[in-house]
């Protein structure tokens, strides 16, 4: 019983941890990775876990959660019948590919460098939700040929190595397309579940050190930290929903623009051991 209850805090911060990244992707359609990610690393950390391979666990864990949550973001926004299927059928493969390489890379990958790449391209997307305009186009119609060939690779790679699903990289480059944000959004999260889906099972066969694994982890996937924070995104990402119909949106997205890029600063900090 005494064992049990020394993880008492740390399943409390776990549920709390779930139930705001599920109120986040609803309230402002970002993939709740993006607030997973660290949410992990320092749960682990304060279990006593680190090592080498720590944030692998830690994007692995995010991105089995992502699995679960796309899938249930795009079924309920097709039946609004506002996924773009054509989009999404004709970027699967692209996008897959780089999942997978995407994977592979960071299972090569010491944890300093993982928080690295995380908080620059945190900050990146950080600026974008602070900045960035609805109304801004490079185009009118999503690329085709060699240029879909090149840039969706990317996508699924990027994600990967973030731990998060497609929504960061995907909404912003079909609204800059020309695709209307409800849209984007909507096509977006089934980008999630190609990233996810093909990146986890390969993390599943991941040989992870006994110093960065908590208990309970399957490859570099924990299996608690997944059940826990699944239970609570699905509840609380219907809320999000709703409240995104009631609150002052754009104000709320700067607001966690600047909360990102100080966690994005932060893993920085931690990467280059200061």
């Amino acid at each position: 019983m005494t064992d049990l209850m020394q993880y008492l805090p740390i399943l409390l911060l776990l549920l709390v941890i779930g139930g705001f990244a599920g109120v986040m992707a609803g309230l402002l359609g970002v993939g709740g990775g993006i607030i997973l990610v660290p949410a992990f690393f320092y749960v682990f950390s304060a279990l006593g876990y680190g090592g080498d391979q720590l944030m692998q666990v830690c994007l692995a864990t995010s991105l089995a959660t992502i699995i679960v949550t796309s899938m249930r973001s795009v079924n309920s926004h097709n039946k609004k019948g506002a996924v773009e299927w054509p989009i999404l059928k004709g970027w699967a493969l692209g996008i897959a590919i780089g999942a997978v390489i995407g994977m592979l890379t960071v299972s090569s990958l010491r944890s300093a460098t993982l928080q690295g790449i995380f908080g620059v391209l945190g900050i990146f997307i950080g600026l974008y939700m602070a900045f960035g305009k609805s109304d801004w186009r490079i185009g009118e119609a999503m690329p085709t040929g060699i240029k879909k060939a090149v840039i969706s690779p990317f996508i699924g790679f990027l994600s990967v190595l973030m731990g998060i699903g497609g929504g960061s990289f995907g909404v912003p480059l079909m609204s800059l397309h020309g695709v209307p944000i409800h849209r984007a959004v909507a096509t977006a999260a089934g980008f999630g579940v190609i990233i996810a889906l093909p990146s986890v099972v390969g993390f599943f066969f991941v040989d992870v050190a006994a110093d960065s694994a908590p208990p309970f982890t399957l490859g570099a996937v924990n299996i608690p930290a997944f059940l826990v924070v699944i239970s609570m995104t699905m509840l609380t990402a219907p809320l999000g929903a709703k409240l995104a119909h009631q609150l002052n949106a754009k104000a709320l997205k700067r607001i966690f623009a600047v909360f990102l890029i100080v966690v994005a600063l932060n893993m920085l900090r931690k990467a280059v051991g200061l």
